[in-house]
């Protein structure tokens, strides 16, 4: 199925594996590419080292375009951007609008710029500032969220931008992907549906949890770092949420502390990823401090295992899906229900 977004890339088939912190490492993020789909390595939680041996691990694993998942807001935001120009990666993707002077750095070198954005005049923002594509989420996607659901959002945002459109949040299936196209999207974007496969590497224990889930077990929550966070609510969510503040901050500056050890950044450096965070948002200090906290709480759940301590970033698809599929697998039985399903629509006319 060629379109737009197959076209800009140069992948097979019109999706996106998403940029997962703990979880798009080089075996998840390989195999997708190897599916072909577009994967994305998520660079966020990792040092510049780490990132140059993972994509470099991702190349002798696939001859495929796959891209890199980078913070706009960090304070070395330049360096991997040089990083992933020298290392070739096709495609740069962000979870927040990158400038425009990094856009056009990565647009002067021939890499791919694709941006994801939860509203409509962020999507207007970033294509005039020459981005490639962009990732529309709406509020059912996992992670950090917003209130506007996809099926309101991305006809919205396919209007106002001539750009290719990607739509996140929801996405699980072929009758899903259809229904994106028909929105007037170029492909579909799978965060929690490529977490729930035989590739990734998410500890057996933690999948089975998803996989265990309702709809009415996700949940959005601002207990975890101050900003609305789709997550599966757990006995761990509740605490935080019953906590109060002090408790809350003596928590974050501890797994602050642990993530700073594990990353290698300086305390100065996690405060001015801070301010980062702070600008242009209404958060209180203690909520940004609580933001350090996230890293870890991620990853004791998708790398150590550990549901009781860790958050499970989930979207509401978690509830619809059963199975764990392999990359190759899962994207195959999407191309082959959405063939079906427009073969079904068009017998109708």
């Amino acid at each position: 199925m060629e379109t737009a977004l197959t076209r800009l890339v140069g992948v097979r088939h019109p999706i996106v594996q998403t940029g997962m912190g703990w979880v798009a490492g080089p075996r998840l993020v390989s195999a997708a590419a190897n599916a072909g789909a577009l994967g994305i390595l998520a660079s966020a939680t990792m040092t510049l080292d780490q990132l140059r041996g993972a994509i470099r691990e991702v190349g002798s694993r696939t001859d495929a375009p796959f891209g890199v998942n980078l913070r706009a807001d960090a304070g070395d935001a330049g360096d991997r951007v040089r990083l992933i120009i020298d290392e070739g990666v096709r495609v740069a993707s962000f979870a927040l609008a990158p400038s425009r002077e990094l856009i056009a750095e990565l647009k002067e070198a021939g890499v791919v710029v694709i941006p994801s954005v939860g509203a409509r005049r962020h999507a207007e923002k970033v294509a005039a500032w020459g981005a490639d594509a962009v990732v529309v989420q709406g509020g059912e996607g996992g992670g950090h969220t917003g209130e506007v659901a996809t099926s309101v959002l991305l006809p919205q945002v396919a209007d106002a931008v001539r750009i290719p459109v990607v739509a996140a949040g929801g996405f699980f299936d072929g009758r899903g992907l259809v229904a994106a196209l028909a929105y007037g999207a170029a492909g579909v974007a799978m965060g929690t549906r490529f977490l729930l496969t035989s590739d990734s590497t998410v500890p057996d224990a933690v999948k089975a949890r998803y996989l265990a889930a309702t709809v009415r077990d996700v949940t959005v929550t601002t207990a975890v770092d101050g900003l609305p966070h789709r997550m599966l609510r757990t006995d761990l969510v509740e605490s935080l949420e019953r906590s109060g503040r002090a408790r809350a901050l003596a928590h974050a500056v501890r797994r602050a502390a642990g993530f700073r050890k594990l990353s290698g950044l300086t305390w100065r450096r996690m405060v001015r990823d801070g301010l980062a965070l702070k600008h242009g948002k209404e958060l209180s200090w203690s909520q940004v401090l609580l933001a350090a906290n996230t890293p870890m709480l991620l990853r004791s759940a998708m790398v150590d295992g550990r549901t009781d301590l860790g958050v499970m970033a989930s979207g509401q698809v978690a509830g619809v899906i059963d199975d764990l599929p392999s990359c190759a697998e899962l994207v195959e039985r999407i191309m082959e229900e959405a063939q079906e399903v427009r073969g079904r629509l068009t017998a109708l006319r």
